[in-house]
């Protein structure tokens, strides 16, 4: 189609740019302060939220309330509850007695609050943000499927392009490749090869995270009952253990407010050392999840039977290359010390995801020049989520999940969502849109003030 392009016509207070939980959640707190003109852009066709794992019987890790707003206004139109009452669904959640709910009603839930608002723009692809010195105003340019292009001016803009995938490097030739697409893949595509992946003769997942476990269950339940049909199912991770995730009472505190105030605080190389100490704060398996692989491994030895499946933790896939029809990975126990190569006709890389740099910021003139970076490449974020800019940049910038290096483990999980939406929120608007509590844990995570007096201690509310 013919390429049409329209004149920059349109200011907005805000614009957002990705449309995945984090920024919807701001668009829907946002839709409670009437004063601020606000537009979100994704380039998606419609809200979708990883379609590649949302199977049958998966749930979220968080409870129902840690939903696009509850946290920070249960009072609001847009929360989970509300999306129930809608759709008639409040007598069935109620008698299903869950806390945690299906990651497949969550996914409706977010494109129901998506349709719902008319900030929310999709078939938008963001190609360039720029600064206008004359407006003092960041130009964003975005182009429709049909060619249409549409620049905006906005006072502000918050990043919440989300995360790309992450394979190991023996792998990345491999997955890039079409020739061996749906049988080399990152768990983000599994969903869709799923039927392809249950009919091979053997599947070695790779990741000791919620994804990979789920996906090493998934194809175990598509042996049949003998275990003589699907597929051999082989797990691997570096990590030393398949570990559950932390989820005490006390150690969820790390999810919370206080302990992003701690963690700020630290010196940059703490900090650093502390995110990877904690990855089972955010990278382990539900104990759900662990003990259901275990029931299936159970059922399957019953009268003495082999299962068709193995688990290695502490191995590190350090080569790949084909054989014919298979896949020839060199492992190597990482406490052994020990080589040794595994033999699979497919391979299910669920091995997380990172920030991403969008590429809109790169190029000519683009706002990445004027981007403080720090020395690794990342962001420099304040308190308020802010992005460190050029001095001769007044404008705004913030980004949501992509502060892991400055704020600490709460950055990815939702639990956090509505309250950071919150603290952006507020900063966007130059005043208290909405309250935040001045505590959230009852853990002190740094060192107490000096002679303290204990009759004056301040608790949650």
């Amino acid at each position: 189609m013919t390429e049409s392009e329209s004149a920059v016509a349109h200011m907005y207070d805000l614009v957002g740019v990705g449309i995945g939980p984090f920024n919807l959640s701001l668009a829907a707190l946002a839709d409670g302060a009437p004063e601020l003109r606000t537009l979100f852009l994704d380039a998606k066709p419609a809200f979708s939220w990883h379609p590649g794992l949302l199977m049958e019987g998966t749930t979220l890790q968080v409870p129902f309330l840690a939903d696009l707003v509850t946290m920070v206004d249960p009072t609001s139109p847009w929360s989970y509850l509300n999306y129930l009452r809608q759709h008639d669904r409040m007598f069935p959640f109620f008698f299903s007695e869950r806390f945690h709910i299906p990651r497949r009603e969550y996914d409706a839930y977010c494109r129901w609050v998506a349709e719902s608002l008319g900030s929310c723009q999709f078939d938008a692809h963001v190609e360039e943000l720029g600064w206008d010195e004359e407006r003092e105003a960041f130009v964003v340019t975005h182009r429709a499927s049909d060619g249409t292009l549409t620049r905006v001016l906005a006072r502000q803009v918050v990043l919440g392009v989300g995360t790309h995938p992450v394979v190991p490097e023996p792998l990345r030739p491999l997955i890039a490749q079409s020739a061996h697409a749906g049988r080399v893949l990152h768990s983000a595509d599994y969903r869709t090869h799923r039927a392809r992946l249950a009919a091979r003769d053997d599947v070695t997942v790779i990741g000791a995270g919620q994804s990979g476990a789920e996906v090493a269950l998934d194809l175990l339940r598509h042996q049949d009952g003998d275990g003589a049909g699907g597929p051999y199912v082989r797990w691997l991770a570096r990590t030393s253990a398949f570990a559950p995730m932390e989820y005490s009472k006390i150690g969820l505190e790390h999810f919370t407010p206080d302990y992003i105030r701690y963690f700020r605080a630290l010196p940059e190389a703490r900090r650093e050392q502390l995110v990877s100490e904690q990855w089972q704060l955010y990278k382990g398996v539900s104990e759900q999840t662990l003990g259901e692989l275990h029931d299936e491994l159970y059922e399957r030895t019953i009268g003495g039977a082999e299962p068709r499946a193995a688990l290695h933790p502490g191995v590190a896939v350090v080569a790949a290359e084909v054989s014919g029809d298979e896949y020839v990975l060199t492992c190597r126990h990482t406490q052994q010390d020990a080589l040794f190569e595994i033999r699979t006709s497919a391979i299910v890389s669920a091995t997380g995801y990172t920030a991403s740099r969008p590429a809109f910021l790169g190029g000519r003139g683009g706002l990445g020049a004027l981007v403080d970076w720090d020395d690794k490449g990342r962001y420099r974020i304040d308190a308020d989520y802010r992005v460190a800019l050029d001095p001769r940049v007044p404008g705004r910038l913030y980004v949501q999940n992509a502060e892991l290096h400055t704020h600490g483990v709460g950055a990815p999980d939702l639990t956090l969502g509505a309250w950071r939406a919150a603290t952006i929120l507020n900063a966007v608007a130059d005043r208290r849109v909405l309250r935040l509590p001045p505590r959230s844990a009852w853990t002190t995570f740094g060192a107490p003030d000096p002679d303290p007096d204990p009759g004056s201690a301040v608790v949650p509310p």
